[in-house]
């Protein structure tokens, strides 16, 4: 059994912690139906033009856990233009 991990780190073009939160429920929500992750915002809830999201996997596969992880961010990418991926980084825990 291999488990991945993610940290997504977004910049977002927001003026207020409400649109922030209508943003990523949106974006963590999805993302728990559509590639079955546990997935919180794990970081700097308090300001308003950034988050910094993470999700995590299980698998008996270690290249199935890293490429769910890898499409996550592309699904996220092509999904939101107004987000910005500032950083990301995947490894296993």
């Amino acid at each position: 059994m291999f488990i991945f991990c993610a940290e997504i780190q977004l910049s977002l073009a927001t003026s207020s912690l409400k649109e922030k939160r209508g943003i990523i429920k949106s974006i963590l929500g999805r993302a728990r139906n559509r590639f079955n992750l546990a997935c919180a915002e794990v970081d700097r809830q308090d300001n308003c033009s950034v988050a910094v999201l993470g999700f995590v996997t299980v698998s008996p596969d270690k290249v199935i856990a890293r490429k769910t992880l890898e499409q996550l961010e592309d699904w996220i990418y092509e999904g939101w233009p107004d987000v910005e991926i500032t950083a990301s980084q995947i490894s296993e825990c």
